[in-house]
């Protein structure tokens, strides 16, 4: 069912929101605000009395006024562009469109919604009041401040691709960047694992194709899935002998995440127990298939150390990047993206930079995120210093006041002056912005998310402590009705819930569900940070049970976990009458006698109960705090071993609204 709201149906048919929502009430439609959603037979409803209102006017102009006007409701506006940066406040939007910022507040607060002078206005506010005074709002972005250039057609032409290289650890993502590149990266790096993302070009038939070595290791994921966004192709590198891993099935999902076409590099084919045609098989499971299958995915079977069939994946990407027809703008001021920066003790700031419109050049004012400055100098990935910079080439760039984020998009802007101008801007939005960040999807707000129309697909990420229970889990969740809102599952893999699937979660507004798993202390930290709903489950039931209360709004008292305490199993002791007693030390918090308990090994919950006894030196105790040594014996469990984790807990009912 199509929904309008209600300042969206005010523009359609010309009228402010708060007359449309006079002449709602006059109909026996009640609306809270300008927000508010209307069902589609109200607007039909609505349309319909226009429609007749119309038509008793014109019949009026003939009978008694032939050249009376059209009715004040049937007459269109006519709308102005109207610029308006993320973040203006009440008061800057009142300088903007002429008007008192005492007018501005009275409109918000006849329309539901309560603002101060200094106070930030929303993107649907900008929109509303923009459309009162007779505007069309265009939303600035903090990324898109700085000088607008118009593209000439002249200056489109094609450039070249730029790939990362994913993957599973030693599975030879390295080894193969070092044979492409012909330098030796391995004997520079500390034991074999990709420092930092850098980036290279190549040059294969005078083509040149530019590589961004993202790490394999798990330490390294928010990098290897900013990497993904920033590419044209991912090249997914999997070892013939090992087939496919965690880190791989992490990788393709990211890289779909990223919306970016897979190229797969079999890798270590010379190897005698490699066996290609079984990674083949595995990756039919992921939706990647190969061409001679009936697939739409290239395979290259290569080997980096033996170099076979190196120069056949450079064409096979060439290939696929000439599919997708990539061209760029060589003209006008050049802008980009971070790859990666750094303080250097002889040169300052230096940041990796790969451009993606224009050309950058020596002397350019430059702003990268919040840092902002001049190209001093530039150097290309072999270390060569170089005076301009075109289109998916990667520089090194000199001469920023700061050092900007990984990520952060970098622009030239007209001189020194307007760049330093416009990173205090930005500093200023992003702590606005901060103050207000999005509200995350949660199952405690989807049922409202869903009515006001916020929602249509629910994403998931799913962790267990066996790929059957996964399995089971995922089918369970198919059954759910997909009418309201898609339950699409984004991930899902076995093992404890990492700072990887919460990246994921973040970046996809997904929500976390762990089956019979745990989240690592950084991984719950991250979590909490980036506000995403996290729950953990032991039954099957209970998940399909939150989420079809949560569609239907239905809420039910939600028990709160709060942590009492963790403790590492250091040593077992064999008790007679009692069993196997742990030793243990305390790491946070503290553990109570009688408290709920939870034994975690290797991420996996294996059991749940209470502490049965509590003992420091032969004596029991009732509690002992983080820095101590103690026994503890749990309640009916005796399986216990040197490196599990004991969490204690206790439910804290709230009531949800």
């Amino acid at each position: 069912m199509n929904k309008v709201r209600v300042h969206e149906l005010a523009k359609e048919v010309g009228l402010s929101s708060a007359e449309l929502i006079k002449k709602l009430d006059a109909m026996g439609i009640r609306v809270k605000n300008h927000f508010a959603t209307l069902e589609e037979s109200t607007v039909e409803r609505f349309r319909a009395s226009k429609d007749e209102s119309a038509a008793e006017g014109k019949s009026a102009e003939i009978s008694e006024k032939p050249k009376a006007k059209e009715p004040p409701e049937l007459k269109k506006k006519t709308f102005k562009e109207l610029r308006v940066p993320e973040g203006t406040t009440v008061k800057e939007f009142a300088m903007m469109v002429g008007k008192s910022p005492t007018d501005l507040i009275k409109i918000l607060m006849r329309l539901g919604e309560m603002v101060t002078i200094n106070q930030p206005l929303s993107h649907e506010a900008i929109n509303v009041l923009a459309d009162e005074f007779g505007y069309e709002a265009h939303i600035i972005f903090p990324e898109e401040m700085g000088e607008e250039y118009v593209e000439a057609p002249t200056d489109i032409r094609p450039r070249s691709p730029v790939v990362t290289v994913m993957g599973h650890v030693d599975h030879g993502k390295t080894s193969l960047l070092d044979v492409i590149r012909k330098t030796d990266v391995i004997s520079q790096e500390f034991g074999g694992i990709t420092q930092h993302i850098g980036a290279y070009q190549v040059v294969r038939d005078g083509r040149k194709i530019t590589f961004i070595d993202t790490p394999g290791h798990e330490a390294f994921t928010a990098m290897r899935a900013r990497g993904a966004k920033v590419t044209d192709i991912a090249v997914l590198v999997i070892a013939a002998d090992d087939g496919v891993m965690p880190q791989t099935i992490e990788a393709i999902d990211h890289a779909r995440a990223a919306n970016v076409p897979i190229l797969v590099a079999i890798n270590k084919i010379d190897k005698p127990e490699a066996n290609p045609e079984k990674v083949k098989k595995q990756l039919t499971e992921h939706n990647l298939a190969p061409e001679e299958w009936g697939g739409h995915t290239v395979f290259v079977e290569v080997s980096a150390k033996q170099k076979i069939n190196i120069e056949e994946l450079l064409e096979m990407i060439l290939l696929v990047a000439d599919m997708r027809e990539l061209e760029a703008n060589y003209g006008g001021p050049a802008s980009g993206v971070a790859i990666e920066a750094k303080l250097d003790k002889g040169r300052g700031p230096v940041a990796t930079v790969l451009v993606h419109r224009g050309t950058l050049r020596v002397g350019n004012a430059i702003v990268a995120g919040l840092a902002h400055g001049k190209v001093r100098a530039m150097m290309d990935d072999k270390g060569n210093q170089i005076t301009e910079a075109t289109p998916a080439m990667p520089v090194e760039v000199l001469g920023l006041s700061s050092v900007p984020q990984a990520g952060d998009e970098v622009k030239v802007v007209a001189d020194e002056k307007a760049a330093r101008e416009i990173a205090e801007e930005r500093a200023l939005k992003r702590r606005v912005i901060e103050m207000r960040k999005r509200k995350a999807v949660t199952l405690d707000n989807l049922f409202e998310r869903i009515k006001e129309g916020e929602v249509r697909e629910l994403n998931l990420v799913i962790k267990g402590d066996a790929q059957g229970s996964i399995e089971a889990l995922k089918e369970a969740l198919e059954k759910i009705g997909q009418d309201e809102v898609r339950l699409n599952v984004i991930h899902k893999g076995v093992g404890a819930i990492s700072e990887t699937d919460v990246m994921l979660a973040a970046a996809s507004n997904a929500i976390i569900i762990g089956f019979n798993v745990r989240p690592g202390p950084k991984a719950k930290e991250l979590a909490t940070r980036e506000q995403i709903d996290l729950r953990t489950y032991r039954v099957i039931y209970q998940v399909i049970e939150d989420i079809e209360t949560a569609k239907a709004g239905l809420l039910k008292p939600k028990f709160e976990e709060v942590e009492l305490g963790r403790a590492d199993v250091r040593a077992t002791f064999k008790v007679s009458k009692v069993g196997t007693v742990a030793g243990a030390f305390i790491l946070d918090g503290e553990i109570e006698r009688g408290s709920k308990a939870r034994m975690i090994r290797d991420g996996v919950v294996i059991y749940e109960g209470s502490i049965a006894s509590l003992r420091r030196f032969k004596e029991d105790v009732p509690t002992v705090k983080a820095g101590f040594e103690c026994g503890i014996g749990l309640e009916n469990f005796q399986d216990i071993k040197v490196g599990d984790m004991i969490e204690t807990f206790t439910l804290v009912e709230k009531s949800r609204e």
